[in-house]
């Protein structure tokens, strides 16, 4: 019994000790510790609910890019056309379904209009990888190597999803933003890229 009353008062007197060696007013390291974390979170991009990170009405962020025939692209370059940007990469089988569509509804329309562009915009996999998967998706459309990720990154969060659609207008800003493949949205995309040609 002494020994559990020994016990018991060496582990009341420890924590009253522990508890007395914290600062009496951590208010200034707290308010430190928020700033911290505000200061993190400010430098985050912030997303939309589908995780871009532009919106209708900026400008395009540009960038310049391999397209898999060896020919480099950049998109300011293009500025005075309409530009449809196409994130894919072959392990998505939603690109996979939507990329026929892309190829016949868009690209074969208005493949020989100067005034047009269609890119695919394959995200973090080797050139081999790529040309493999434009081969067995039947598309003809010019695509690109974006192996880190990195031009994905300036339109939406590393982390989020494909397939993604931008498409631009002829001063270089953003008309519309599609993700995944919603069959009314697609055609929303396919009449606005019409409409720009016309």
């Amino acid at each position: 019994m002494r020994r559990f009353i020994s016990f018991f008062a060496f582990t009341l007197l420890l924590l009253i000790v522990m508890t007395s060696c914290k600062p009496k007013n951590n208010t200034a390291s707290e308010s430190t510790a928020m700033h911290q974390e505000k200061a993190v979170s400010d430098s985050l991009p912030q997303a939309d609910s589908t995780g871009y990170i532009v919106s209708v009405g900026e400008m395009a962020p540009d960038f310049t890019m391999e397209l898999i025939d060896g020919d480099k692209v950049t998109l300011s370059s293009l500025k005075g056309k309409v530009v449809m940007l196409q994130f894919t990469a072959s392990w998505c089988g939603v690109c996979r379904k939507e990329m026929p569509y892309i190829e016949s509804d868009i690209w074969l329309k208005h493949k020989d209009n100067s005034e047009f562009a269609l890119i695919g915009i394959d995200r973090d996999e080797p050139l081999e990888t790529v040309k493999r998967f434009a081969k067995s998706t039947g598309i003809t459309y010019p695509i690109g190597l974006d192996p880190n990720g990195d031009i994905f990154a300036e339109y939406a969060l590393r982390g989020a999803g494909i397939t993604r659609n931008v498409l631009i207008d002829r001063e270089g800003k953003i008309v519309m933003l599609t993700r995944l493949f919603n069959e009314a949205e697609f055609n929303e995309l396919v009449e606005k890229i019409n409409v720009m040609l016309d």
